[in-house]
C-alpha cells in the first residue's frame, strides 16, 4: 500500500523531514506528534532531518536544485521524497 503526501498547497514553514513524520503519522493513524520513540523510531536514526531538509531547498542566490530523489527506511516503511517535494510511503515489503 502506497501513501503520498501532496506538498503543493504546503506552507513554507512545513519542511520535508515533518512531512515524512506526518505521512508515516497518516499511515499509522496517529497524530505527528505520536511520533516519536519509544514506541516509534526517531526520524534521525534513519536519516539527518536537517540533511534531508536542506537537501531539495533552494540555494542560497534563490535557484532551484536539480531534480532527484532520496530513499530509505523508517518505522519499517519505505519512504520515497522528492526534489518537488512530494513524500510517498510504502510498506517496506520487497515483494510490492
Amino acid at each position: 500500500m502506497l501513501l503520498s503526501v501532496d506538498r503543493s498547497e504546503a506552507t513554507d514553514d512545513q519542511s520535508l523531514s515533518f512531512a515524512v513524520i506526518s505521512a508515516v503519522a497518516e499511515r499509522e493513524g496517529v497524530d505527528p506528534t505520536d511520533i516519536e520513540p519509544p514506541e516509534y523510531e526517531a526520524l534521525y536514526d534513519a536519516i539527518n532531518p536537517e540533511a534531508l531538509d536542506s537537501l531539495f531547498a533552494p540555494r542560497t542566490d534563490g535557484t532551484a536544485r536539480t531534480t532527484g530523489r532520496v530513499e530509505f527506511t523508517y518505522c519499517d516503511y519505505h519512504v520515497v521524497v522528492t526534489s518537488d517535494g512530494d513524500v510517498e510511503v510504502h510498506d517496506d515489503d520487497p515483494q510490492q
